[in-house]
């Protein structure tokens, strides 16, 4: 196959930062999808509906003009997370989801939830409501392996939590194991997860071997390759229960290449290009629209876009930049270490 047409895609987990940093990567995203659940772990985070509104507009006013783009916001939970502002936001139709940050899991996310307990009121309006709660699914205690923090938070927290309100629909977001796999599958109802381009591209040998490499390094970190591989079997398996969420995540180059580095990979500008690249390479392109373009609106509850897209296969690799640069400094994109071949050559 030299070419492929699809529901134009959309992006079920990114960050997009503000400011200048908005501004320099908006671009790559309301290029290529029509739609992103925009991650609300800013300083200080998008905690009400009145600050999700004011950043759902400034990122409209960073849109590149021509280019058609919808933000659907969350809201990011803290302990004191009103309900009634959560329902008023579902109910005008401004919240797509909630987040659920575990303190001190991620990027900005030491206000967090420490005590799910004292954001069980917020949990019960979402379940009656019908509003997604999406998952930062690890654990943060320090005596818990860092590569054992998404299975110990399904055992410790999120069984327990789905248990307690079986009709809380809830997102396993960048699932990184065959342990978070297993989870979903089992599943009867309620469960689904968003799996990142990169994870289904590198395990942790990436950051390791041959020396520590920053722009590999991520939250959740990637696992070993028995993981990565589960990852793959159920992103081109056309299961209606996982689907894109690139987890984009811009950081200038010095706060990536220090001695403390943040943890993100930025992928918006390639996402689609590497993923014709391995769901060809798994034989399955004809799944690629089901994990990109179908499943995450079906769960989310929202139409296909009507616009499609069409990736052409090139007899030459396509040359993507090493370095973004933006208003806030360069942002490295990442290499998915292999020569790409597949080109979005039209957007309609």
């Amino acid at each position: 196959m030299r070419s492929l047409t699809i529901r134009r895609p959309d992006d079920w987990h990114l960050h997009l930062r503000d400011g200048a940093m908005l501004e320099g990567v908006i671009g790559d995203t309301s290029r290529h999808f029509a739609r992103a659940i925009i991650m609300p772990n800013l300083v200080p985070p998008v905690v009400t509906t009145v600050d999700a509104e004011a950043y759902r507009q400034r990122i409209l006013a960073a849109v590149p003009k021509g280019d058609r783009f919808e933000p659907l916001m969350t809201l990011y939970l803290t302990e004191q997370t009103n309900p009634d502002d959560v329902e008023e936001g579902k109910t005008t139709g401004l919240i797509t989801a909630v987040k659920l940050y575990p303190a001190g899991a991620t990027t900005n996310s030491h206000g967090g939830v420490r005590d799910l307990d004292k954001a069980m009121p917020v949990l019960e309006r979402m379940a009656k409501i019908g509003l997604p709660l999406c998952v930062h699914g690890e654990v943060t205690t320090p005596e818990v392996d860092i590569f054992d923090r998404e299975a110990v938070f399904i055992d410790t927290v999120l069984d327990p939590l789905r248990r307690r309100l079986p009709e809380l629909k809830v997102t396993m977001e960048h699932v990184t194991t065959s342990d978070g796999i297993d989870y979903i599958l089992s599943a009867d109802s309620n469960l689904a997860g968003s799996i990142t381009t990169h994870h289904l591209i590198i395990n942790r040998n990436a950051i390791l071997v041959g020396g520590i490499r920053p722009h590999y390094y991520c939250l959740p970190v990637a696992k070993r390759e028995s993981h990565r591989l589960a990852l793959r079997r159920a992103a081109t398996s056309g299961d209606s229960r996982f689907f894109l969420g690139t987890d984009s995540a811009p950081h200038v180059d010095p706060l990536k290449e220090c001695g403390c580095g943040c943890a993100g990979i930025y992928t918006s500008i390639n996402t689609m290009s590497c993923l014709a690249h391995v769901f060809e390479e798994d034989e399955a392109l004809e799944r690629l629209e089901a994990f990109a373009s179908l499943n995450g609106p079906a769960w989310y509850g929202l139409k296909p876009n009507d616009e499609t897209i069409t990736l052409v296969k090139r007899d030459a690799p396509v040359a993507f930049p090493a370095k973004i640069e933006t208003g806030a400094g360069p942002v490295t994109v990442f290499d998915p270490m292999f020569p790409i071949h597949w080109d979005v050559e039209a957007t309609r």
